[in-house]
């Protein structure tokens, strides 16, 4: 297990200095008091000689890139790479946590962490071309004072910032992100109260509040909710969900019904039947909800944006794949021309892309996709003193030309890509790589997660529950 050192304290922001050297952090409604040496529920703002310090600035999981759609962001720039940035810590302790062993912060790895600069990352993000910082896996709020000043560098860089969280998060805090945040994907885990206190150990206003927050500020928002298999798959849970975007956001906003998978405290149960998620999804449409989608699930229309006007097809999707076939460069159905309410980048952000790999001698390694596994991180290294370039590419789809794409890693450099099914045909994902350069695959499970297990380990029950599996440390 990792430890939490004074010696990575770094000042933090939103404090109340009170009496005998108790600070108060105000970055979350629970507005935790902490005594001198202490930690907050989060384990990673704590007291350190009457102030009050961040013990994570700059401590992240491995930087990864993805797709916008792993974000359940559906309409803003679809299919666009992001650089996703997570952290260590959590303001909340949900018993089917996907990301349980970096949220909880005691259950962290050393091997897991990596440390960054603001720089460094919009640097990341600069030399790969991507757009789009997403700030996701844990939760972004216990990372606050990382966030916001590596957001302000990358939106002078002309990079869009996107803040994936549950948003248990206080009204101050979310002033000091509008500035820097152009999009916010916010999962509400229920509009139960009762749900919310048992289930995630937070509780629910705060959560709507915030969302009511960030759209009046104008920013783009959506929001979704993970229908948990006979806790949170039901009627009630999709009208509730549609009665609140309805009435205190807008019809407009696109809405995801989220498939759960068991996980940490959370595996004696299966996954969400798909035909619940159908049903709750009619259900939001009847409510007069216009964007209404499934999350985490394949061979779907309900993945799909249809203009909500004329009914014309927009933008397709296959897991985290997007194609735009439908919609004019500002955001109209290009059918009839009523507003689809999309954000979208004028260039697009592809990968050179080769039809032959350029030397025989690459080492190449392959990933079959499986069960419920339908998407890999792939995590490359190049150990040599000169540039060199990695390919990928998908395989087994006839129709597909098996074309790869091409990659430049700098000498020293480690960087972590997603490779996720993109066709009902597809077979899976090969990498290929020069002499002086390693790859490790690691299988993910719906939309990314973090650590994950390198393919070849004892997967088990993998195709479920994904490793690594919850064990309880000893008190």
């Amino acid at each position: 297990m990792a430890e939490t050192s004074w010696h990575n304290a770094h000042p933090a922001r939103l404090e109340e200095q009170l009496d005998d050297g108790v600070v108060r952090c105000h970055l979350s409604p629970r507005n935790c008091r902490i005594r001198p040496g202490q930690h907050g529920f989060c384990m990673v703002r704590a007291n350190r000689d009457g102030r009050l310090v961040s013990l994570n600035y700059g401590r992240s999981v491995h930087a990864t890139e993805e797709t916008i759609e792993t974000e359940a962001v559906f309409h803003y720039a679809p299919g666009a790479r992001i650089l996703s940035m997570g952290n260590v810590g959590c303001m909340l302790n949900c018993d089917y946590c996907h990301n349980w062993k970096t949220s909880q912060a005691r259950y962290i790895d050393a091997k897991d962490v990596y440390h960054y600069t603001p720089e460094q990352v919009v640097d990341i993000a600069k030399r790969h071309g991507i757009k789009v910082i997403s700030w996701t896996y844990n939760d972004p709020v216990v990372w606050h004072e990382f966030v916001v000043e590596t957001a302000r560098l990358a939106q002078q860089a002309g990079i869009t910032n996107l803040y994936k969280s549950a948003f248990f998060i206080s009204s101050e805090a979310i002033e000091e992100l509008i500035p820097v945040i152009d999009i916010f994907s916010v999962s509400i885990k229920s509009l139960d109260p009762a749900y919310y206190r048992k289930i995630t150990k937070g509780w629910l206003e705060p959560v709507l509040e915030g969302t009511e927050q960030v759209f009046r500020a104008g920013r783009h928002v959506e929001v979704s909710t993970l229908m948990v298999t006979d806790l949170s798959d039901d009627e009630k849970t999709a009208r509730a969900m549609a009665e609140f975007v309805g009435e205190r956001l807008s019809p407009q906003v696109p809405t995801h019904f989220v498939r759960f998978h068991p996980d940490y405290k959370m595996t004696n149960t299966i996954r969400t039947p798909v035909d619940r998620l159908e049903h709750a999804r009619r259900i939001a449409l009847g409510m007069g909800l216009q964007h209404v989608y499934l999350g985490n699930v394949y061979d779907t229309d309900s993945t799909t944006t249809s203009c909500h006007s004329c009914g014309a097809v927009q933008v397709t999707r296959y897991g985290l794949n997007a194609h735009t076939v439908g919609l004019t460069s500002d955001g109209l159905c290009s059918t009839c021309r009523t507003d689809a309410h999309f954000t979208l980048f004028t260039e697009t952000d592809r990968r050179t892309a080769v039809s032959t790999l350029p030397e025989p001698a690459l080492d190449v390694a392959s990933f079959s996709w499986h069960g419920d596994v339908r998407a890999v991180h792939v995590q490359v290294s190049n150990a040599s003193s000169q540039t060199e370039t990695i390919y990928q590419r998908r395989f087994g789809d006839p129709e597909v030309p098996e074309s790869w794409s091409a990659i430049l890693l700098q000498p020293g450099e480690s960087f972590r890509f997603i490779a996720a099914k993109s066709t009902p045909e597809e077979l899976g994902v090969k990498v290929a790589v020069p002499k002086g350069c390693t790859s490790s695959l690691h299988e993910v499970f719906d939309r990314a997660h973090f650590p994950t297990v390198e393919a070849g380990a004892d997967s088990g029950n993998s195709d479920v529950t994904p490793l690594p599996a919850f064990v309880p440390l000893a008190r």
